[in-house]
């Protein structure tokens, strides 16, 4: 028999909101309080019902572990951590009819396996338009894009990001290649389909899916433009036919790698670009890097733009663009729960792409040669600050999870 307790995904949601916002000083005893008597809840329930937590549905199971999790002698308190004043957030008036108008010439450039090359360059102009005319409409505003809107913001850095001809040749590949799948799975799961339309754009979560009659629309996040045929079929197989267990721990071990948080982070490095905020809550990366490049550069490294990402990421925590010469690192380590010297090794592993640079190997191009592992040894607290890393990245990964569910 399966033990179901109502509430435990609700209170590890609660719990979570309140970790991501930061506690005040006046709501940690309460905190504490809720964290505790939910637990006591739950392993009093599980005892009348002669099982452990271990032993609840996956959700509630997860849900308890999360807040089983909760180190409640750290907590991110307010008080700890530097406010900064906010401007007024700037919407942009017709921004999501742009947005469309580009995702329709998207898909129907996709839809061709050779596309002309006048119309990509014209796409690409369109985007590279788009972007100029929103960065010059905050110029007049005497603001960056950083101030934009929620809304307004991400769809910005979306066009930003498309406005780079690589990165448009791999959304078109991956919109491609998704679209082809999604025909093969209507075609032979789903005959009713009349058609299945697919978009990949900057969004919260894995992928939306809506059908109305026989009409269907697929939406991915962008992070999926390097994943490979196996894991868009299952995404595409679980969207259209429902998940399965299976199927939807290939798509999630997919979110949670290095190449997935890439694309977010450089994503999110864009909507940096006109702010680069070294200051965070917690810690300031301009002192990280002055102490990091005495100790290690001889203080002979120039300094590169620093930023604090606006998201939180789960595999991989900092991100350098030797183009713009911007180091990101990733918001989740600005945590007054993460030691220092774990947000330092982060950077140094960011500045030692900057001292080395690219080789070619084999006809490779190599970044983490044994040059640049022999230097990233050298740092001080390296046995500890990989521990940490590895814990937090299979932390991280549980709060993912959880949050599919939720």
């Amino acid at each position: 028999m399966t033990l179901r307790i109502r509430g435990v995904v609700k209170a590890a949601q609660k719990a979570q909101d309140s970790l991501n916002n930061g506690i005040s000083s006046q709501e940690v005893a309460a905190f504490k309080a809720f964290v505790t008597s939910s637990l006591e809840e739950i392993e009093q329930l599980c005892d009348r019902g002669r099982m452990t937590p271990e032993q609840l549905p996956s959700r509630s199971r997860l849900a308890y572990s999360f807040l089983k999790g909760i180190d409640l002698d750290n907590l991110p308190v307010l008080e700890s951590c530097i406010a900064s004043p906010k401007k007024a957030p700037i919407p942009l008036k017709n921004i999501k009819v742009r947005q469309r108008s580009i995702l329709q010439q998207l898909s129907y450039l996709a839809a061709s396996s050779t596309p002309k090359t006048g119309s990509f360059q014209k796409l690409l102009d369109s985007l590279t338009h788009a972007v100029a005319e929103i960065e010059n409409i905050c110029l007049q505003q005497q603001a960056t894009p950083a101030d934009l809107s929620s809304s307004s913001g991400s769809i910005y850095v979306w066009m930003k990001f498309l406005s780079d001809r690589s990165h448009l040749q791999l959304h078109l590949q991956a919109t491609r290649s998704t679209r082809q799948i999604a025909q093969a799975v209507s075609r032979k799961h789903c005959q009713e389909l009349g058609n299945v339309t697919v978009e990949v754009t900057y969004q919260a979560g894995l992928y939306k899916y809506r059908r109305q009659g026989n009409v269907a629309t697929l939406t991915i996040s962008e992070g999926f433009i390097h994943a490979n045929g196996e894991v868009l079929t299952a995404l595409v197989t679980d969207a259209l036919l429902g998940k399965s267990q299976e199927r939807s721990r290939l798509v999630k071990d997919f979110a949670n790698s290095p190449e997935y948080s890439q694309v977010l982070l450089e994503l999110d490095s864009f909507a940096c670009e006109n702010r680069d905020k070294a200051q965070g809550k917690c810690y300031d990366l301009e002192e990280l890097f002055d102490r990091l490049n005495r100790e290690y550069f001889a203080s002979s490294l120039v300094k590169p733009r620093l930023s604090w990402t606006r998201l939180n990421t789960y595999r991989k925590f900092g991100y350098y663009h030797p183009a713009k010469d911007r180091v990101a690192i990733s918001s989740t380590l600005d945590d007054a729960r993460i030691p220092q010297f774990v947000a330092e090794f982060v950077l140094y592993h960011e500045l030692l792409h900057k001292y080395h640079g690219a080789k070619m190997v084999n006809g490779r191009r190599m970044v983490h040669t044994r040059e640049f592992r022999l230097d990233e040894q050298q740092f001080k607290f390296y046995q500890e600050a990989s521990r940490w890393l590895e814990k937090l990245a299979w932390n991280q990964s549980q709060v993912f999870e959880l949050e599919q569910w939720l």
